[in-house]
Formats: C-alpha cells, sequence, structure tokens
C-alpha cells in the first residue's frame, strides 16, 4: 500500500475578516501616528516662529520708541536754547537804556502829567439771527413772504 503524503499547510486563521480588520486598523493607526507626528511638529514651528515674530517686531517697535525720544531729546534742546535766546533778546529790547535812547531819537519827552483812563466793557448785543444752521430746505419756513 502506498502511504498517503501529508501536506503540511500553514494553521488556519479562524476568522479571516476580524484577522482582516485588525491589519487595516494596525495600518490605519501607524498612518494616523505618523501625521499626528508631522502635525505636531508642524504646530511647534507654527508656535516658535509666530514668538519669534513677535520678539522681532518688539525690538523693532522699542528701537524706533528710542529714535522718537532721543529726537524729541534733541528738539526740547534745540528749543530750550532758542528760549534762551530769544528771554535775553527781549531783555534787550525792553532795556530802559536802549527805550530811552529811541525815545530821544524821535524827539520824545518824560510826561509831565500821568493820565489814566478806563474803558467801559463792549455791551453785547442780541443775536438777530438764529445761531443754528438751517439747511436751504428748511431756511424759508420761518420767514414770511
Amino acid at each position: 500500500m502506498i502511504a498517503q503524503r501529508v501536506v503540511e499547510s500553514r494553521p488556519r486563521v479562524r476568522n479571516v475578516r476580524s484577522a482582516r480588520v485588525a491589519s487595516q486598523q494596525r495600518r490605519n493607526r501607524a498612518a494616523n501616528m505618523r501625521s499626528a507626528t508631522l502635525w505636531r511638529f508642524f504646530t511647534l514651528l507654527t508656535v516658535v516662529l509666530a514668538l519669534l515674530i513677535g520678539y522681532v517686531m518688539a525690538i523693532s517697535n522699542l528701537t524706533g520708541l528710542d529714535y522718537a525720544v532721543a529726537r524729541a531729546e534733541r528738539q526740547r534742546v534745540a528749543l530750550q536754547d532758542e528760549t534762551a535766546r530769544l528771554d535775553d533778546r527781549i531783555a534787550l529790547l525792553r532795556s530802559q537804556e536802549r527805550l530811552a535812547a529811541i525815545a530821544a531819537e524821535f524827539g520824545m519827552k518824560d510826561a509831565q502829567q500821568f493820565a489814566i483812563v478806563t474803558v467801559p466793557p463792549e455791551r453785547r448785543r442780541p443775536a438777530t439771527h438764529p445761531r443754528l444752521a438751517w439747511l436751504s430746505t428748511f431756511g424759508s419756513l420761518g420767514t414770511t413772504r
């Protein structure tokens, strides 16, 4: 008699469908983890770049403010110098000796009598026309023809 040949075969998976689903889930999970890692990296990169850009903008603004303060300080010093020069000029122009010399040049003499004059305050007249600006269409409503 001839002996039967026994062919060794792989053990069968009991539920082929659940094995296929499990394999698909593993592949999907691995792909999701790869994409999640990329998203985390790009999110971190975006946050770092945003902070860096914010820092550069703040430093730029601070530098601009420093220049503005320096410019204002220079203007303040220049105005103080000009004010001092003008104060000296006013003092020179108001000096009694200068005024006496100009008066003598015009032939003026010192006053012998002093007069004090009081000026009555100006009386306000009541307005004869309304103070509101009327549109041209409403302007003729209050007048008679």
